[in-house]
């Protein structure tokens, strides 16, 4: 690519890493999956690290929100969490299962355990879903305290965050449904 964006230098790198994960790619690989040399990587962001923190930005804008955003609806009930889960199982289900999975999660267990940075940029997109869980809850639930609304969100974040790991290990979206239908069953179950 011998004119591009950073926006596209970072997309092209967040497929990349969501493929590899970060310290199995090497400058080399980067240059090769970019297209771009390594002087255009290192003028655009100073290195590896900062285009691999560029890719969150990218990721939330063209994976999380298109599909977290109606979660983050002021209306949005469990109906709203169940459709987001659906949404996404299509999604693999139309590029491939077993799929890459969560960029963030991956990231989280391969890079943030030793660099704040990056625990940064999990704690953040950790965060939005949180806030997203606890406002459909109380929608759903209006009469459940804060508290345990909080701590049940806090508990639909791990989940959430699991499910996506385990897209990277079954061929079958409807393993990820029953494993949907049987928390949101569970967690409906728990608000009465």
């Amino acid at each position: 690519m011998t004119s591009f964006t950073s926006a596209q230098l970072s997309d092209r790198a967040l497929e990349h890493f969501w493929a590899n994960g970060f310290h199995a790619s090497s400058m080399d690989d980067l240059v090769k999956a970019t297209g771009v040399s390594r002087h255009g990587i290192y003028s655009s962001f100073g290195g590896k690290k900062a285009l691999f923190l560029s890719c969150f930005d990218r990721y939330r804008q063209s994976v999380v929100t298109p599909a977290f955003e109606v979660v983050e609806s002021p209306d949005a009930t469990l109906q709203d969490v169940s459709d987001y889960f659906e949404r996404q199982i299509s999604l693999g289900e139309s590029v491939g299962l077993p799929g890459p999975g969560c960029f963030v999660a991956n990231s989280a267990t391969e890079v943030a355990p030793g660099d704040p940075d990056v625990m940064a940029e999990v704690a953040r997109h950790n965060d939005r879903l949180h806030k997203g869980f606890v406002s459909a809850l109380q929608n759903s639930a209006p009469h459940i305290k804060p508290q345990r609304t909080r701590e049940l969100a806090d508990v639909m974040v791990i989940f959430t965050n699991g499910l996506w790991t385990k897209s990277r290990t079954v061929s079958d979206g409807d393993v990820l449904r029953e494993a949907v239908q049987s928390f949101l069953t569970l967690l409906k179950d728990t608000l009465k």
